[in-house]
C-alpha cells in the first residue's frame, strides 16, 4: 500500500509538473505578484486598528506630540494605485488640534511617513537602543512644528515590499528577547517601512503538536531540538540536541510572545512570514516509518561527529509523508495564529544539494515542497533565501536553477536575493528565470560588532535592478544574522525601500549627522567623509566576518612557516560561507602570516577619530555620540592590534626574546584598554546579554542552561575535543566589556607564555598543549557563572581621549 501511495504522489507531481509547463513564465514585476498584494490587502486589519496602532507608535516616540498628529489610512487609490504616504499640513482650528496629518496605505506607511517627517522636517534620528537611540531633542514642541510645502508631500513605495530577518536573527539577537523588547523592535520596523518581517519565534511548540501527531514523544523532541542559542540550526537540519533539551515552560512561553508579536504586526498592517517544513525530522520517524526516504545527513562542522549532535535526518520531498507533515504544520499554525498571512519561508536545498541535477528530478522535488504549503493554504506562496546558488553554483548551474524556480506556479514563489549587496545573483541568471525576487542586504555575520558597510553599493544596487530591462524585482530586504550595528547602514538601507533614485551618499551623509547628533559641527562632517570613502566603501567582494585577531585569535603553530593548519580547524558556518578563503582571518596572501579583514586605510581612520574627538566638547552629552565615538575607538585599537599581534609572532620567528615580550605585552594591554572603553557604554557589555538570558528561566536549572547558551555561542559556539576547538570557535564574537577581560585576554596570555616559553628554552612551541589548556579554560569559563556588570562606567569621552593619545600621538 505505502508503494501504491508513493506512486501515486510522484504522478501527482508529474501531473502538477507538466501543468506548470503550459503556464505562461513571462510576467511583468507587478503582473506576477499582484494577485498576492490584493488577497493580503484583504487580509489586513481594519482601517480603525491600523491608524490606533499607528497612533500608539507615536505615543511611545513622541508622547508629548501624541496629540500634534492626525494619522488616516487611505486606498491605494489615492496613492496612484501604490502602497505610499502623505504628508499635509492640518487645518487646524484650535491651538491644541493637529498640526500635521499623515495618510498612508496601511499602518507601516502612516510610521514610515511620520519617521520622514521628524527626520526631514525636524532633524530627528532613530536607531536601535544598542546604537544610541533615538535624538528627538530637535523636534519643536507642540504647536511649532514645521508645515510641509503647499501639496504636502508624497512618497510611493517603487516595489511592494520591505522585507526583514535572517533565518539566523532569531537566535543572534532575539533569543533572549521579551515582549518588551519586541515591541521596541516592531516599531523600529513600522518607523523603517518594514512590511514583511520574518516571524519565526515559538515554533517549536507548533512542531511539538504536529510530531505528537505522528507519534513522536517529546523524549524524541528533546534530542531532535537545539537549546535556546542554537534553535536557528537545529530548525535547518545543521544539529540536534546542542544547548538542549527545551522545556515545557519555554515552549509555552516562547508560543505566548509569538502571538503578540503576530498581532502586532497585523495591527500595523504588516505581512509576517511564517516557517514552513523542509524536510528537517527527529531521529525516531524513521523507525515509525520504516519504509519513508528518510536520509541521514552528513557531518556539519563538527570536530568528531559526535552522534549527540551530528547528522540530522531528512525527509525527502518526493515521499508522500513529506506532503503529509508539511500540510500538518501549515494547518497547526493557521489553527494557533488564524489566517495571518499566505507567506511561507522554506530553504530545503541550502547545503543541502539533492541527489541528483537531473533538472526533472529537481522540479519534482520543487513541486512536493510546495505541494505541502499550498494543501494547507491554497494561497501559500514560497518564500525562498537564494543563498544557495552563490554558495553552491557548482551545483545550481542554469538547468538546475530553472527548475527548481519554475517548479512551481508563476507569482507563487519569491527569492531573496540574500548577498545582493555584494554578490548579486540577479544580474547572471536573467532576473532568477522570470522569478519575483527581493534585493537584499546581507552585512553582517554572527552578530559581530565590526564598523563595515558598502553605502554605495546600498544607495544604487536597488535601484539599478529595479530599472534593469526585464526586472523582476518585486521588494527590498535586510537579511543580516545579527542586528544593533552599523546604524548608518540600515538607516540608507531603509530608505531605499522608498527610493526611486539613486542617492548622492555625501550629501545624505551630511543630513544624517546632523540628525544623529542634533547638530552640525564641521568636524563631525569630516569624519564622516572620511568614513564614507574607508570603512564604509568595502568593494573588495569579500564577506565582512569581523577577524580581528583579539576576537578571532589565530590557532597556529607560527614557528612552521604556515597559516594553512589554521583554516583547517577554523572553518565558517557553511550555510552562509562558502567565502572561507575569501574572508577567512587566515586568507592566501602573498605572506604565510595571518591576515585580518582589511579594506581601507588605517590611518585615515585614526585621523577620522581624532576629528570626532574634537568635537566631544559640543556632543558628550549625546548617546548616539557616545556610541559611535566608542565604537570608532575600538575599531581603530582592534586594527592596531592586529599589527602588533603580527609584530609579535615576527619577533618570535627572529627568536627575539625582548621583542616578543615588548609586542605581546602591548597586544595584551590593547585588550584590557579596549575592554575599559567598552565598559564606559551600556551598549557594549557582556553582562546584559548574560542577564536577558538568565530573566528567560523559570528555575535555577534553566537559568544555568541559559546562561551556557548564551555564553557559548559567542564563544566555542560548538563541540569541541581535549585538544581542538570548536571548528565554529569566535564565529559569533563580540567585542563586549567583560568578554575582552575575562576570555579573550586569558586566551591570548596563555598562547603567548608559551611562544615565551619556546624560546627561552629553546624548545618547539607546543601547540597540542596550549590547545588542551585552552579548551579546559573555555569549556569551565562557559559553564560559569561569575556576574558581569549591567551598568556602564567610567567617561567614555576621557578615556577615548586618553586612548588616542597613548597609541597615535
Amino acid at each position: 500500500m505505502k508503494i501504491i501511495a508513493a506512486c501515486n504522489c510522484l504522478f501527482d507531481v508529474i501531473i502538477f509538473i507538466l501543468f506548470l509547463t503550459l503556464l505562461p513564465q513571462s510576467f511583468s514585476r507587478t503582473e506576477a505578484v499582484e494577485p498576492i498584494l490584493t488577497r493580503l490587502d484583504s487580509k489586513r486589519s481594519s482601517p480603525s486598528v491600523q491608524e490606533s496602532a499607528a497612533k500608539a507608535v507615536l505615543g511611545r516616540l513622541l508622547p508629548t506630540h501624541f496629540h500634534s498628529f492626525h494619522f488616516e489610512i487611505v486606498p491605494k487609490d489615492v496613492c496612484g494605485g501604490q502602497s505610499c504616504f502623505l504628508i499635509e499640513n492640518y487645518n487646524r482650528t484650535s491651538q491644541d488640534g493637529p498640526e500635521i496629518i499623515i495618510k498612508g496605505t496601511t499602518a507601516v506607511e502612516i510610521a514610515s511617513g511620520l519617521h520622514w517627517y521628524i527626520k526631514y522636517f525636524c532633524g530627528a534620528h532613530v536607531s536601535w537602543d544598542k546604537t544610541g537611540g533615538v535624538q528627538i531633542a530637535s523636534v519643536p514642541k507642540p504647536g511649532s512644528l514645521p508645515l510641509v510645502k503647499d501639496g504636502g508631500v508624497l512618497i510611493q513605495r517603487p516595489v511592494p515590499w520591505n522585507y526583514y530577518q535572517n533565518v539566523v536573527t532569531s537566535s543572534y539577537s532575539y533569543v533572549w528577547w521579551d515582549w518588551q523588547r519586541w515591541e521596541k523592535e516592531i516599531d523600529w520596523m513600522a518607523l523603517q517601512g518594514i512590511n514583511l518581517p520574518l516571524a519565526f519565534t515559538g515554533q517549536e511548540a507548533i512542531w511539538q503538536k504536529v510530531f505528537m501527531g505522528f507519534n513522536i514523544s517529546m523524549e524524541d523532541l528533546n534530542n531532535f531540538f537545539g537549546g535556546p542559542a542554537f534553535l536557528a540550526w537545529a530548525r535547518m537540519g545543521n544539529l540536534h540536541g546542542w544547548g538542549g533539551p527545551l522545556s515545557k515552560y519555554w515552549l509555552k512561553q516562547q508560543l505566548v510572545l509569538q502571538k503578540k508579536i503576530l498581532s502586532r504586526m497585523l495591527e500595523l498592517g504588516m505581512t509576517p512570514v511564517l516557517p514552513s517544513f523542509s524536510g528537517n525530522v527527529p531521529a525516531a520517524l524513521k523507525t515509525i516509518f520504516p519504509s519513508a526516504n528518510i536520509t541521514r545527513l552528513g557531518d556539519w562542522n563538527t570536530v568528531n561527529g559526535d552522534p549527540r549532535w551530528c547528522c540530522t535526518y531528512l525527509l525527502n520531498p518526493s515521499d508522500p509523508l513529506f506532503v503529509k507533515i508539511g500540510e500538518a504544520f501549515i494547518r497547526q499554525q493557521i489553527e494557533e495564529y488564524g489566517d495571518v498571512t499566505d507567506i511561507y519561508n522554506c530553504d530545503t536545498f541550502n547545503e543541502n544539494s539533492p541527489p541528483t541535477n537531473d533538472p526533472t528530478y529537481i522540479s519534482s522535488l520543487g513541486a512536493a515542497v510546495y505541494k505541502a504549503m499550498s494543501n494547507g493554504d491554497k494561497d501559500a506562496v514560497w518564500l525562498m533565501q537564494g543563498w544557495l546558488f552563490y554558495s553552491d553554483s557548482t551545483f545550481w548551474k542554469p538547468p538546475q536553477m530553472k527548475a527548481l524556480l519554475h517548479s512551481v506556479p508563476q507569482g507563487k514563489m519569491i527569492v531573496l536575493d540574500l548577498f545582493a549587496d555584494v554578490k548579486p545573483i540577479w544580474a547572471a541568471s536573467s532576473q532568477f528565470y522570470g522569478t519575483p525576487y527581493v534585493w537584499c542586504l546581507l552585512h553582517n555575520f554572527g552578530g559581530n560588532i565590526e564598523m563595515y558597510g558598502t553605502l554605495d553599493a546600498i544607495s544604487s544596487g536597488p535601484v539599478d535592478a529595479r530599472i534593469s530591462e526585464n526586472s523582476t524585482m518585486v521588494g527590498v530586504g535586510m537579511c543580516m544574522e545579527g542586528i544593533e550595528q552599523n546604524p548608518v547602514v540600515y538607516e540608507l538601507m531603509s530608505e531605499m525601500a522608498f527610493r526611486k533614485e539613486k542617492v548622492q551618499v555625501l550629501e545624505w551623509l551630511k543630513t544624517y549627522t546632523h540628525r544623529r547628533y542634533g547638530k552640525s559641527i564641521q568636524q563631525i562632517e569630516e569624519a564622516w567623509e572620511i568614513l564614507y570613502h574607508s570603512v564604509y566603501n568595502c568593494t573588495d567582494g569579500i564577506a565582512d566576518h569581523n577577524t580581528d585577531f583579539i576576537v578571532k585569535f589565530p590557532d597556529w603553530d607560527p614557528s612552521t612557516n604556515s597559516g594553512s593548519q589554521t583554516s583547517k580547524l577554523d572553518n565558517m558556518h557553511k550555510l552562509r560561507t562558502i567565502t572561507e578563503n575569501r574572508r577567512f582571518s587566515l586568507q592566501e596572501t602573498s605572506s604565510d602570516l595571518p591576515q585580518a579583514h582589511l579594506w581601507y586605510s588605517t590611518h585615515e581612520v585614526v585621523n577620522a577619530l581624532k576629528l570626532f574627538l574634537a568635537a566631544g566638547n559640543d556632543l558628550a552629552g549625546s548617546l548616539t555620540y557616545r556610541y559611535d565615538v566608542v565604537d570608532l575607538t575600538r575599531q581603530v585599537l582592534s586594527k592596531l592590534a592586529n599589527q602588533v599581534y603580527l609584530d609579535a609572532v615576527n619577533a618570535f620567528r627572529r627568536k627575539d626574546v625582548k621583542a616578543l615580550n615588548v609586542h605581546s605585552q602591548k597586544f595584551l594591554q590593547l585588550i584590557k584598554d579596549i575592554d575599559i572603553l567598552l565598559a564606559s557604554d551600556d551598549n557594549f557589555l557582556l553582562g546584559t546579554w548574560l542577564e536577558s538570558a538568565k530573566t528567560l528561566a523559570e528555575n535555577p536549572s534553566e537559568m544555568q542552561q541559559y546562561e551556557w547558551n548564551a555564553r557559548t555561542q559567542v564563544t566555542m559556539w560548538f563541540d569541541t575535543t581535549t585538544t581542538n576547538q570548536s571548528k565554529l570557535h569566535d564565529y559569533a564574537n563580540k567585542f563586549w566589556s567583560g568578554l575582552l577581560e575575562g576570555y579573550y585576554l586569558p586566551r591570548a596570555s596563555s598562547y603567548f607564555s608559551y611562544l615565551s616559553r619556546s624560546l627561552k628554552e629553546d624548545e618547539s612551541f607546543k601547540l597540542v598543549e596550549w590547545r588542551k589548556e585552552w579548551v579546559a579554560f573555555s569549556n569551565k569559563w562557559q559553564e560559569g557563572v561569575e556576574l558581569y556588570p549591567l551598568k556602564a562606567k567610567g567617561d567614555f569621552l576621557a578615556i577615548a581621549k586618553a586612548l588616542f593619545e597613548k597609541y597615535f600621538n
